[in-house]
């Protein structure tokens, strides 16, 4: 069966450097999500979302933006906006994990709310053209919270909802409830998709399509960052790197870093950026603690630059 492959938008992440640079130098991917719009208590968009979703910064297939809100009137304001930058389709995030969003009733927090989400999706569907998809954890507390919602989604043409098989007070500590994913597609009549950022390799996403054969969406998360030729590998049904691996992996950290340093102002943000992405790069190196212990120690550009030789001369061997 055939089957698409999505960038699963993670914040501070996946903004529109990364997926420029995911795209150019691996492919594999046919859908991005952007990182969610937040209001924040007030009623524009930030220039840091304008400048994620411009179309004059972003060379890939495709890109659906999204919201995380409580809020219709939130809601409305960003669909409005996106409609203007000629977006059809804005993604809703039910899935943010973190307290300091739950706790304010939005992302995975808003689940066990099925009243609220009614309201908000009848007065967006009546007052807009926009497409709504959803993304979403199973619950909160429980993963039960998600199937007291499908009736309600039912009521509306919700394209599709992308779960990630964990509930918000995990959040991505543990194990992913498969069994509880099951009982999602056998309960709802919606078309969902599969949001892992569990799977990291080519094995795992055969085993996992062995074990759901319907899903033909795939969501990727920090198992893209981690390892960017993971969907290309996917798409080519291989574990074989190529050849150049490592050279392909520099002119894409190079372009990353070159292209942050020159919009960051000043060594500390840079440093922290390329920081979090090495949290996840090390991953795929032969001594993990070791190449992002390199990272850590640089204090400055050129101790940077000489942190990153030193990591791929373990793999140029």
């Amino acid at each position: 069966m055939s089957f698409t492959l999505l960038s699963s938008p993670l914040q501070g992440f996946t903004e529109f450097r990364f997926r420029n640079a995911v795209h150019k130098y691996f492919g594999g991917i046919d859908t991005f999500y952007a990182p969610y719009i937040r209001f924040n208590n007030k009623p524009e968009i930030s220039s840091k979302y304008q400048r994620d979703l411009q179309l004059e910064n972003n060379h890939v297939p495709d890109l659906i933006p999204q919201v995380m809100t409580n809020s219709a009137d939130e809601f409305i304001t960003a669909v409005k906006y996106i409609r203007s930058l000629g977006y059809k389709e804005l993604n809703w995030n039910l899935g943010c994990p973190y307290p300091m969003v739950t706790k304010k009733g939005m992302g995975s927090g808003l689940i066990c709310e099925p009243s609220k989400i009614d309201k908000i999706l009848d007065r967006v569907h009546a007052e807009t053209d926009v497409i709504v998809s959803m993304k979403m954890r199973m619950g909160y507390l429980e993963p039960t919270e998600i199937l007291d919602t499908f009736p309600i989604l039912e009521k509306y043409p919700i394209k599709s909802i992308a779960i990630h098989a964990r509930i918000g007070k995990q959040l991505y500590k543990g194990g992913v409830d498969l069994e509880s994913f099951q009982r999602c597609l056998d309960t709802s009549k919606t078309k969902l998709y599969y949001n892992g950022g569990d799977i990291t390799t080519v094995a795992g996403f055969r085993k996992m399509q062995e074990q759901f054969p319907t899903i033909d969406h795939w969501m990727l998360g920090r198992g893209l960052i981690a390892d960017p030729f993971l969907p290309s590998m996917i798409k080519a049904d291989t574990e074989v790197y190529p050849e150049n691996r490592w050279e392909i992996f520099r002119e894409f950290h190079d372009t990353i870093y070159q292209e942050y340093d020159a919009f960051l102002q000043g060594p500390t943000p840079i440093k922290m950026k390329m920081q979090g992405f090495w949290e996840y790069w090390s991953q795929t190196f032969p001594n993990p603690q070791k190449a992002f212990k390199a990272i850590k120690k640089a204090n400055n550009p050129r101790a940077y630059n000489q942190a990153v030789n030193d990591n791929l001369k373990t793999v140029n061997r």
